[in-house]
């Protein structure tokens, strides 16, 4: 079980290989608007992120995810970290 402060680490790790060098990602941080993150480096940080984790992310929630926050919560309720 992951809890959401592992998750955003996480997400936070693979995003900064998208990222020009010396820009970080905040937690409030719009993964296209503020980051700049086109359709097709989403799917490869969720393709990633799943490999990493050996998870499935489901793919009908991404359009969904705007924020780094966002991101980290879906992948705490996959990865078992929240509870209803």
């Amino acid at each position: 079980m992951a809890t959401y402060a592992e998750c955003l680490t996480i997400v936070r790790e693979v995003l900064g290989e998208y990222l020009e060098p010396g820009q970080t990602a905040g937690e409030n941080d719009a993964l296209v608007a503020d980051l700049g993150l086109s359709s097709l480096q989403m799917l490869e940080l969720v393709v990633e992120i799943e490999d990493q984790l050996d998870i499935s992310l489901p793919l009908n929630q991404l359009p969904d995810v705007r924020t780094v926050h966002e991101f980290a919560q879906m992948l705490e309720s996959v990865a078992g970290g929240a509870q209803p």
